[in-house]
């Protein structure tokens, strides 16, 4: 029997179609007037940001002064302070030696680039590009001609570095502000708000704060072992530049799935250079090794819950961030991707329709009932 389309059922699916494209249009359009307006005022954005990291890492600390009796302003002064006194030991003790072997960890990423495109031009491979080759020397050429102009680039370097001084500066005391008056920023926001959104506006940032909160800390402390474990690994087997490779290692953990492989990348390439083969071979299966440790035992145990997100969108919105804002986008890209899950499960949560249960089975005619 043959079978004709419906005009009246193909007119609806049209019309359905045509109303979802317009709506997820019209959401596309508002998506990017927001980011539109989050970049211009991306100087006091970005500030915003800072202090709230910051404030998941101390509020710990803050929290049991608090519980044991001490006024919010005197506890977040005083975790404040310490938090200064930490970073600038940090800056005196770490950031000045690893600043000032930069030069040298960046001219041994370089040369160990070089030998393995020698090595890659050889047998067995024998890929002789030349295009790559030409490409090579592009940039080479282009990078030492640049220097040159050196007006351009103390220019822009002074900008950078008053445009961090600024927003240290700002974070440190959004920091303080947060420690001290944030648990009453919930109750207040749900008096501003009307109707329903007095309790799912809260409900969402207290979820939001929960979830990252727990992705800092974790991060941080999985950053510090795996900086640990691979910094002793590679002073054990003699590799030199071992403080910004542990530096490296510990920075990069905040960025999942391609920070640990590039920071492995550096120290492998950084031991071929210095040390040889048989080096590099050791310290990558050190790297290996303290590796499968945090994903199979760290994070298990430090991190009590996870962040709900499969390691294909972790990796995705990594890429994406970067691709967008690098290096600030893929440090902010999978936070950012746990606030939106939450936002998501928590609408999810909302608009889902409690399941009916069956209905028991009828009893036999004069069984179960009441005398």
């Amino acid at each position: 029997m043959s079978v004709t389309l419906s005009s009246t059922k193909t007119r609806a699916a049209l019309r359905v179609s045509a109303r979802v494209s317009g709506e997820l249009l019209l959401i596309l359009v508002m998506a990017a007037a927001a980011l539109w307006v989050l970049g211009r005022m991306w100087s006091v954005i970005w500030p915003l940001i800072v202090g709230l990291l910051l404030t998941t890492l101390t509020w710990p600390v803050v929290r049991y002064l608090r519980r044991r009796g001490w006024p919010p302003a005197l506890a977040a002064s005083v975790v404040t302070v310490l938090f200064l006194l930490v970073a600038a030991g940090v800056v005196a003790l770490i950031a000045v030696p690893v600043a000032s072997q930069s030069g040298e960890l960046a001219d041994g990423v370089v040369e160990g680039i070089q030998q393995l495109r020698e090595w890659a031009s050889g047998p067995p491979l024998n890929i002789g590009d030349d295009q790559l080759t030409g490409a090579f020397d592009s940039a080479t050429t282009r990078i030492q001609d640049s220097v040159g102009s050196m007006v351009t680039t103390v220019v822009t370097g002074v900008s950078t570095v008053v445009n961090g001084v600024v927003t240290a500066v700002l974070a440190v005391f959004l920091m303080f502000f947060m420690l001290k008056d944030g648990p009453r920023f919930l109750p207040w926001l749900a008096r501003q708000l009307p109707g329903r959104l007095a309790t799912d506006v809260p409900t969402v940032a207290s979820r939001g704060w929960e979830t990252l909160g727990g992705f800092v800390r974790s991060q941080a402390y999985v950053g510090l072992l795996d900086a640990v474990l691979i910094g002793l690994g590679l002073w054990i087997v003699g590799v030199p530049l071992v403080l910004p490779l542990a530096v490296l290692t510990f920075v990069s953990a905040f960025v999942p799935i391609v920070g640990a492989l590039f920071a492995g990348f550096v120290a492998v390439l950084i031991a071929l250079v210095s040390n040889g083969l048989t080096d590099a071979l050791i310290v990558l299966a050190i790297i290996i090794v303290v590796q499968q440790l945090e994903g199979n035992v760290f994070q298990p145990m430090i991190q009590s819950r996870g962040l709900g997100l499969h390691a294909a969108v972790v990796l995705l919105a990594v890429t994406l961030g970067g691709s967008l804002a690098g290096i600030v986008g893929s440090l902010l890209a999978v936070p950012v991707a746990a606030l939106i899950a939450v936002v998501w499960n928590y609408l999810r949560e909302q608009l889902s329709v409690p399941r009916q249960e069956p209905e028991a089975a009828a009893s036999p005619s004069g069984a179960g009932t009441p005398s």
